[in-house]
């Protein structure tokens, strides 16, 4: 299936025919309800794959390591915040 073919020019393959996940957005948020707590989780879209491949993750761990992915949002949650307290 041609779809399915994943061009490799813009992959950097390392030595151990590996290569570094790199996230380019967050598509999605959730809350999943356990026994005794909550957890956030985060749809994160991979560089090199499609969207049905997106993974998802906790949303605590991803700030961590990725706390770029999340600077836009809480300026638009910021902003949000001011426009309805204007009201």
């Amino acid at each position: 299936d041609p779809s399915l073919i994943i061009p490799t020019e813009n992959i950097e393959i390392k030595d151990g025919l590996s290569y570094e996940k790199i996230p380019v957005k967050i598509l999605d948020h959730q809350v999943r309800k356990l026994r005794t707590k909550e957890v956030a989780l985060v749809k994160v879209l991979w560089r090199n794959q499609f969207v049905e491949e997106a993974t998802r993750e906790a949303e605590e761990d991803m700030k961590k390591i990725y706390p770029h992915l999340f600077e836009s949002e809480e300026s638009i949650d910021q902003g949000t915040n001011f426009l309805l307290s204007a009201l």
